[in-house]
């Protein structure tokens, strides 16, 4: 009797996840629970109640009134689902063009001798890029914010406060980042790795203003800058220890992954 017990052949290459692969799968719960989901109810009950009308006209003893009542409830609560739904998914959608299109600018470092990893799961949340090279570890957070038909677009930073054309963020990037950057920072003292670990958030598209960086502790970059900010940073690892270091992080996503 032959054996069932089979295993895929990459067990030990699995392909690791790719730039925006969570809110790819956010986008989808998204829609299906907000907005495929009421529809489908809703539809559901017209059709019923298309059919008890359909019986009342043939005086085939009717009843109505109750299905087109909740015919009319749930179209309407399908309405607004629908609605609310939108704008969600629309910024879902922005967000995960944004990581993609910063994870293709980033695929130029690996001429640099970088490794480049995306979507690292940290605990309840992920890390939208990590940079691991000759200058160190890098965790990169997007920002994709919308822009205005004209006019500035303009990122400051004023006393750890960021703002887009004078208006606060509902979320503080910056705290963020540096959240990520400590988890990565740990996790890597686990695995016997002592390096500093630089937090960078970047805004695709936005001009950003000067600020003291290193006061904030943390980077605050238009995408295309990162180059040159990394490129003056010094040389902190040696190629042997950034191989160490991203084949434990690739173990990482894998064990994640398999989770």
């Amino acid at each position: 009797m032959k054996s069932n017990s089979k295993r895929s052949p990459l067990d030990r290459a699995a392909p690791l996840r790719v730039a925006g692969q969570s809110l790819d799968e956010e986008l989808d719960n998204v829609i299906y629970d907000h907005a495929f989901s009421p529809l489908m109810v809703a539809l559901f009950f017209t059709l019923m109640a298309g059919l008890e009308w359909w019986r009342y006209y043939w005086h085939m003893q009717p009843s109505p009134w109750i299905f087109t009542s909740m015919a009319l409830l749930l179209a309407g609560y399908a309405a607004v689902k629908v609605k609310r739904t939108r704008q969600r998914v629309r910024q879902l959608r922005l967000g995960r063009d944004g990581e993609r299109a910063v994870a293709q600018y980033l695929e130029w470092f690996r001429t640099l001798n970088f490794f480049v990893f995306h979507d690292v799961p940290n605990g309840d949340a992920n890390i939208d890029h990590v940079l691991i090279g000759p200058s160190g570890v890098f965790t990169i957070e997007t920002k994709t914010l919308s822009k205005p038909q004209r006019g500035h677009c303009k990122i400051t930073v004023e006393n750890g406060v960021i703002r887009a054309n004078g208006q606060t963020l509902d979320r503080d990037p910056m705290i963020q980042a540096k959240a990520q950057a400590g988890w990565l920072k740990h996790f890597l003292a686990e695995s016997q790795f002592e390096t500093t670990v630089q937090p960078v958030v970047v805004f695709p598209g936005w001009f950003v203003e000067r600020f003291n960086m290193k006061a904030a502790g943390a980077w605050v970059l238009e995408t295309k800058a990162l180059s040159k900010f990394i490129e003056n940073e010094p040389e902190r690892l040696t190629r042997e220890q950034t191989q160490a270091i991203a084949s434990a992080l690739r173990s990482h996503i894998r064990a994640q992954a398999k989770s």
